[in-house]
Parts: C-alpha cells; sequence; structure tokens
C-alpha cells in the first residue's frame, strides 16, 4: 500500500470519550433508514471516524466486517475538507442487505449530506 493512503490511528475515534463527545452532541448528523452519520468539529488535523455496527443490527461478523470494511474505505478516499471532524458511522437494520456498490454509494451520499450539513451550521454560528 502507498504511503499515506492507510488507515493509520490519527484517523480514527479510539476511546470511548472520543466516542461520547461526538454522540453528546452532533454537530451535524445525516441520517437514512439504514445508517446514521454524525459528526462533531475536532480540533486534530483532519477527519478522524468511528464505526458502531451492533450485533444486534447486523447479525453477522463477516457482514459487520464489511460494512466496517467500506466505510473505512469510503472515508479514506473522501477529498480533504477546510472543516475536521470526527464522525460516527451508525449501522442500522438492514444495511447488510445491500451489496458492495450500492453500500458504498449510500456512505458517500451520506457523507456529502454530513459536510454540507456540518458547513451550513459552521457558517450560522456567530462569531
Amino acid at each position: 500500500m502507498p504511503p499515506g493512503t492507510g488507515f493509520d490511528k490519527t484517523r480514527r475515534l479510539l476511546t470511548a470519550e472520543h466516542y461520547r463527545r461526538v454522540f453528546a452532541a452532533p454537530d451535524a448528523r445525516a441520517s437514512h433508514r439504514q445508517i446514521l452519520l454524525l459528526a462533531r468539529t475536532n480540533e486534530q488535523p483532519g477527519h478522524r471516524l468511528g464505526l458502531v455496527v451492533a450485533k444486534k443490527n447486523v447479525r453477522k461478523a463477516v457482514q459487520r466486517n464489511r460494512i466496517k470494511r467500506i466505510a473505512r474505505e469510503v472515508f479514506r478516499f473522501q477529498p480533504s475538507q477546510p472543516l475536521n471532524l470526527d464522525v460516527i458511522v451508525l449501522a442500522r437494520r438492514g444495511l447488510d442487505e445491500l451489496d458492495n456498490p450500492a453500500l458504498a454509494k449510500l456512505l458517500r451520499e451520506q457523507w456529502s449530506r454530513l459536510l454540507r450539513t456540518s458547513q451550513h451550521n459552521r457558517d450560522k454560528r456567530p462569531c
């Protein structure tokens, strides 16, 4: 793998506190019947990703791993933005029924919505 294309620890939400911070007060959200994306601005350089794929919603480990792998790939290849976000991808029931191209397309669409929402919310904030 070429340098700089991996998914190292600096690009991930690692601790419960990181997740708690986003869940407690998200700045933006993008919702779909099968997936929810929450985001909050961070002080780190670049975006960070957290994945929540519960066994309750996606029964088979193979499917949970597939969803996480595709989410990481979609996230990794997004162009950088001026906004640094901590993003949580929360899988809902039925997400495992999508094939890989449909899942990737859904994630890209929701990512775009999330960025638009976060940019809009940032522009509305008083200086």
